[in-house]
């Protein structure tokens, strides 16, 4: 017997009209559970919805480019009786301060009431990565008297952020800035001669400052008694996990872990990924040469902060993105100045558009395009991916601690980054979005004190992002895009860096710094800054939030003049009509 049921677009977090970037199926397959049927992307992270029963594909609901939220229906497939459907409850959403979770209550199993026998290692706490959030959670886990156990499967700790994200790509962005104030200051009267490119050094250097770090990791880990273990780890139990480590196999007992395991870089299905001339941000990163024509995948922070390097060492660069705007998270009016200011140095940006072929070719990589903006197949000397991450959570054997899994590959967990099982919490990418490594640090810290019998929880207002492009930018809270969306009341303050005397001063007066408010109680709801150094900014702005200050609040707060800070002191002065610096918009 057979039944036809509808497969739909699961709980994807806050995330509204998200776009359809790959579909890989189509009517008549044959599809397993758990299959991937189409990937989704968002503005830093593309996931995969797979299927939550195996059959038959009837009739295809969604294509290429479609806009789909929670609940949509993707397809209608024809399963046997025999396959089972997934009829086990899921977790209802909980929605914390922008970050969805899956809220459980854990229950004790048969997993973790069986007779413990120790492995070769036991630790009170076992760590299961060593990025910002796990080697945090290590740490705070130590420091609070807990013997721990941190395990890393790279020979360095620090993660992607450390190694192969935040921090490399911070010091060639600085490279960066470099070279494009020596270009721009001619414009001021100072002119310095074209910049010889030593890419051997600049990869020293970035590799020197990575050194550096990593290295007073491994210091801070000895200098707490946190035993490092390396190697690829599996959970085998509720108890238990087995790194793969170049001694051989390790059992590494434990009374409760934490899991860091982070996410990896996201792939189009199709594309001649076996061609080293296709690169992902790691690759970029590496910094083997500087191509002459780049395209980039993907028009969201990764990508863009990438093109940002490589236009300033001399790659023509090309952005290729298929929603209606860059970095789709943050508002239009703040990603405007941006993409004037790379439109002109850029060869070209496409948007609305998809690459449908890449052809791996000896004179170079031919891509064919779709979309609005498509122009006729190109040839490039490089194709970096940057269509986002996807959390890591099939990756370790989770469902033999009894650990839940999503459908996107996420681990449920509660305020108190608890999994459905009490002696495993869970933290940082694998949890949910946003992927950034300040969230993963203070859920770190949460699980940590919790399991030193704190009562501790992961409750924050706000989650800061920052794109570090040229120019920066950053925003916090309620964005415009989501409170239109969401029917939300609010009253907007603006203030245009060109009325900035220190913007100017520094020629950088295409900035813009906003607040959202509450038109009843005056306190702010959310904040954008566009300009340089806007992701030092909106710090401000993020205590502002936490602490409930209204307009008043931040308007009588004294700035020190002229600085860029102030902008924010000025956006709040024209939300409450007391600015001078401009004509107020209105008298209050």
């Amino acid at each position: 017997m057979s039944q036809t049921i509808e497969i739909k677009v699961p709980d994807i977090g806050d995330y509204k009209g998200v776009s359809i970037i790959e579909i890989a199926v189509k009517a008549g397959d044959t599809v397993e559970k758990e299959q991937s049927l189409i990937t989704l992307e968002t503005d830093k992270a593309a996931m995969e919805v797979p299927s939550t029963a195996a059959g038959v594909v009837k009739e295809m609901r969604v294509s290429v480019g479609d806009k789909v939220s929670e609940g949509a229906v993707i397809l209608v497939l024809e399963s046997d009786e025999e396959q089972g459907l997934r009829t086990e409850p899921q977790p209802s959403g909980e929605k914390i301060t922008g970050v969805t979770t899956a809220q459980t209550t854990p229950q004790p199993s048969a997993l973790s009431t069986q007779p413990l026998t120790k492995g070769d290692i036991h630790a009170e706490v076992v760590v299961l990565g060593a990025g910002p959030g796990g080697y945090t959670a290590a740490f705070r886990a130590a420091d609070l008297g807990k013997q721990v156990v941190l395990i890393e499967k790279h020979s360095s700790l620090g993660g992607v952020c450390l190694n192969v994200g935040c921090i490399p790509s911070k010091a060639l962005l600085h490279v960066a800035k470099v070279i494009t104030e020596a270009e721009e200051v001619a414009h001021h009267g100072v002119t310095f001669a074209k910049p010889a490119i030593d890419i051997n050094a600049i990869r020293g250097w970035k590799e020197s400052i990575i050194a550096k770090l990593t290295g007073g990791l491994k210091q801070l880990a000895k200098q707490r008694k946190v035993q490092v273990v390396q190697g690829t780890a599996k959970f085998s139990s509720a108890n238990s996990i087995t790194v793969a480590t170049a001694e051989g196999d390790k059992v590494i007992t434990f009374d409760n872990a934490i899991i860091a395991a982070g996410s990896s870089v996201s792939r189009i299905p199709g594309f001649p990924y076996d061609d080293p001339r296709i690169i992902d941000s790691t690759g970029a990163l590496a910094l083997q040469d500087v191509p002459k024509r780049l395209l980039i995948l993907g028009g969201g922070i990764i990508g863009l902060e990438m093109a940002t390097v490589y236009d300033a060492l001399g790659s023509k660069i090309s952005v290729v993105e298929l929603m209606d705007q860059l970095i789709p998270g943050a508002d239009k009016d703040m990603v405007k100045p941006l993409h004037t200011r790379i439109a002109k140095r850029y060869e070209a940006i496409y948007l609305k558009t998809k690459v449908t072929q890449i052809e791996a070719l000896p004179e170079g990589l031919r891509v064919t395009f779709e979309g609005e903006q498509a122009p006729e197949p190109q040839l490039y000397d490089r194709v970096l991916m940057a269509v986002g991450r996807r959390p890591n959570g099939r990756e370790i054997n989770a469902e033999a601690a009894g650990v839940i899994v999503n459908e996107r590959g996420f681990i449920p967990v509660d305020k108190q980054q608890r999994t459905n099982m009490p002696n495993i919490y869970a933290i940082g990418d694998i949890v949910g979005d946003p992927m950034l490594a300040h969230k993963a640090v203070h859920e770190g810290k949460v699980a940590a004190e919790n399991i030193a019998g704190h009562k501790a929880y992961f409750e924050p207002l706000t989650i800061p992002s920052v794109a570090y492009t040229d120019p920066e930018i950053a925003w916090m809270g309620l964005t415009e895009t989501q409170a239109k969306a969401q029917g939300i009341a609010y009253e907007k303050g603006a203030f245009p860096w060109a009325a900035s005397g220190r913007a100017l001063s520094v020629g950088r007066e295409e900035g813009m710094t906003k607040v959202l408010l509450d038109p009843t109680t005056r306190r702010i709801l959310g904040a954008g800054i566009v300009g340089v150094n806007a992701g030092e900014l909106i710090a401000e702005a993020v205590l502002a939030l936490e602490m409930g200050a209204d307009m008043e609040d931040i308007g009588l707060t004294i700035h020190p003049h002229p600085t860029l800070s102030e902008t924010f002191n000025f956006a709040a002065e024209m939300a409450e009509g007391t600015i001078t610096d401009l004509l107020p918009p209105r008298k209050r």
